[in-house]
């Protein structure tokens, strides 16, 4: 009902624990997102307590090989590598030594380092086990070979017998015929791939996850020296993927509704470590204790903030949550160990990130993808703070269009949101934390937009229209001021409107029209008074169990309900009991894997399934209510016997009520959504006890 598409726009005059670790390379372990459903009488779903749900536990072995690397080992590899760094010689030199370093330390016969040049290509520039003269003439394209597809997926790749491996492409001038097994990770540095750095080996060796953890952090410090030594030119590179500066027109899909015309502001909150190896792990540690205490208390500061803007609610849970993992013990063990490995506080975090990541980004289900975008915001948060920058965010233009990759809630918060016209995330989706706390703040936003971030340049114009889900970049002067123009008589619109909201909405024949709104979080409320609906025909009660680490138990729930009736003040609101399954998914319920899951185990039929779950929402309604009248309605309805026991759940949590004593509601009336698809086999006059309304 209500329209925020002219906000803040400028003016026409203004310029599982104990499960095989999903992260092992090589390792063929189950999905997390795929595991059993619980038991039907179950009625608490396991929780999602800790990143070791999500990550599974450490690893040191990958089916049943010894480690390649051991903490002895790595130390003294660091501790090589920083003599090497510190030294004189070009940075060819240096290179070379460290490929020497790798290998011996590793007990691998070849390591050698591919450099990214430009037009794709990744060129071999130091080598120790293949033949030298290979060196600068070596060349692959982005995802030919091995090398090239660890380049093109930047992610690592460890494989008992490379050569059978399909992409494996043969270089006779390197003299690799001997050596079959492989283990490859990208090279790294503000999160764009600058090469590849592998090992060889003959013997067909299993790669242990400590190894390609260490191998990791080693490229950590090999982008380093790529940097400080401009071993290649930085121009070359940049010319490659530069695009001409031309008015383009961009989908997506709106995350919030609205539209919103400014300057583009780029958020990229990645600081990359200088020094990788530690000289005293002591003192890294009580750094990272001292960072983590004030990263704390700035985001205690953040939920203070978010309850005085959002008055509690959904977006407060979020951050609230967030902040629980800025505590997780797993993620903060990993750290620590990093440290007495022999790192620096900066360079534990980006290993430990940049290995969560490896390990998420194979899971299928979104929602743990969404808890990867807020880990890459506390990571990046917790090296701000050990750099003592208070946060990423910038100084804003008045009228800003914030552009990011992915952004955790907290991340937005960061920045003067008055400032914020529009919001474009390129990887986010309408569930996500970043796309509620948005719609809480009335920012416009947009997500699913590919390759936004390579074709907008800083202070680029930027029209966001959420209605048509687009993105005009660099957009005319003409097509600004036709905006423009729009966004006015829009607003013009919604003055009329509001002069009538208070008038009784009546055909001309005299006949009442009753007019709701539809609402699904407590930020949605105050806006039921405001546009003179009569009531709330339908609560998405689902909203709240979607942005939740775990499941809301039924005095929870109760507290929502409540707070909903009593700011309806007497309206009446129909409250759709759990429309979850299909697309709606919940972080601490498995998903169902099924040809047609938006026809298949949702809705109602998972109610049905888990009764205690249905149960436990029908009684945190009645208790809601009490005294008050209760609207229910059960979604996706496909029979009359479903209805049937519905209904009978209901009974029975109204005699129990009655039973303890507890207020009934003043009066209950009972709704179903039918599926489109099922109204013509049973029709809504064949159960006449209920109110019936369409659903797709």
């Amino acid at each position: 009902m209500t329209d925020r598409s002219d906000h803040k726009t400028p003016d026409p005059g203004a310029g599982n624990p104990g499960a095989p670790d999903p992260g092992a390379a090589g390792s063929s372990a189950p999905d997390p997102a795929k595991r059993s459903p619980p038991a039907n009488d179950d009625p608490q779903p396991r929780y999602l307590t800790s990143l070791d749900d999500l990550t599974g536990p450490d690893d040191n072995t990958v089916g049943g090989h010894a480690p390649m690397a051991s903490p002895g080992h790595e130390r003294r590899l660091l501790s090589r590598l920083r003599d090497i760094m510190a030294g004189s010689g070009h940075a060819d030199e240096r290179l070379g030594k460290i490929v020497q370093a790798i290998a011996a330390e590793m007990r691998a016969e070849v390591c050698s380092c591919y450099l990214r040049r430009a037009g794709d290509i990744l060129e071999l520039f130091a080598t120790v086990g293949l033949n030298p003269d290979a060196v600068h003439k070596t060349k692959l394209r982005i995802s030919e070979g091995v090398v090239g597809e660890i380049a093109a997926s930047a992610k690592p790749l460890a494989l008992a017998d490379a050569q059978s491996h399909p992409s494996f492409a043969y270089r006779p001038e390197t003299g690799e015929d001997p050596y079959h097994s492989m283990m490859g990770v990208p090279i790294l540095r503000g999160g764009r791939v600058r090469g590849v750095l592998v090992v060889q080996n003959s013997a067909r060796r299993t790669y242990s996850q400590a190894a390609v953890e260490l191998l990791e952090t080693v490229a950590m410090i090999i982008a380093e020296l790529i940097e400080m030594g401009a071993m290649v030119n930085r121009m070359e590179v940049a010319a490659s993927a530069s695009d001409a500066l031309m008015p383009m027109r961009m989908a997506g899909q709106a995350l919030t509704p609205g539209m919103g015309l400014g300057q583009a502001v780029l958020h990229n909150p990645r600081i990359i470590p200088r020094e990788i190896v530690a000289e005293n792990p002591n003192q890294e540690r009580e750094r990272l204790e001292l960072a983590l205490a004030r990263m704390l208390t700035a985001l205690d500061t953040m939920i203070a903030f978010t309850r005085d803007i959002a008055g509690g609610g959904e977006p407060l849970e979020i951050i609230e949550s967030y902040r629980m993992f800025a505590n997780d013990r797993g993620w903060l063990r990993r750290i620590r160990e990093a440290i007495d490995a022999g790192l620096t506080a900066e360079s534990a975090v980006q290993r430990v990130q940049n290995d969560m990541r490896v390990r998420l980004s194979k899971a299928t289900d979104p929602i743990f993808r969404e808890r990867l975008s807020d880990l890459d915001d506390l990571a990046n948060r917790l090296l701000q703070h050990l750099s003592g920058r208070d946060s990423a965010a910038t100084t804003l233009p008045d009228y800003t269009v914030l552009i990011a990759k992915n952004m955790g809630p907290a991340e937005l918060l960061d920045y003067d949101t008055s400032k914020i016209v529009a919001l474009i995330i390129e990887d986010a989706s309408s569930a996500s934390h970043v796309a509620i706390v948005a719609r809480a703040l009335g920012i416009p936003a947009i997500g699913q937009c590919r390759g936004i971030i390579e074709h907008v340049e800083p202070l680029d114009s930027v029209i966001v229209d959420c209605d048509h889900n687009q993105i005009l970049l660099r957009p005319a002067d003409e097509v600004q001021e036709q905006f423009l123009r729009t966004v006015k008589l829009r607003a013009r619109a919604r003055a009329k409107l509001k002069q009538i909201a208070d008038l009784p909405s009546v055909s001309q024949d005299q006949i009442a029209i009753s007019v709701n709104m539809n609402a699904g979080m407590m930020i949605d409320m105050p806006h039921l008074h405001d546009c003179g609906a009569d009531g709330i025909g339908l609560y998405r009660t689902e909203v709240p169990f979607m942005v939740r680490n775990n499941y809301p138990d039924a005095k929870a729930q109760e507290e929502i309900y409540r707070a909903v009736m009593d700011q309806a003040d007497g309206k009446p609101v129909a409250f759709r009991t759990l429309d979850i399954g299909g697309d709606k998914l919940l972080p601490y319920l498995p998903p169902n894997d099924e040809t047609n899951p938006a026809m298949g185990w949702r809705a109602l039929r998972i109610g049905l399934d888990r009764p205690a779950m249905l149960r436990a929402q029908l009684r945190a309604l009645l208790q809601a209510a009490a005294g008050r009248d209760l609207r229910v309605m059960f979604p996706f309805v496909s029979t009359v016997e479903e209805v049937r026991q519905a209904i009978g759940l209901l009974d029975m949590e109204c005699a129990r009520a009655q039973r303890l004593g507890h207020a009934l509601p003043g009066r209950i009336d009972r709704g179903v959504m039918p599926a489109a698809s099922a109204v013509a086999v049973n029709p809504p006059a064949a159960c006449p006890s209920i109110h019936a309304r369409c659903s797709a």
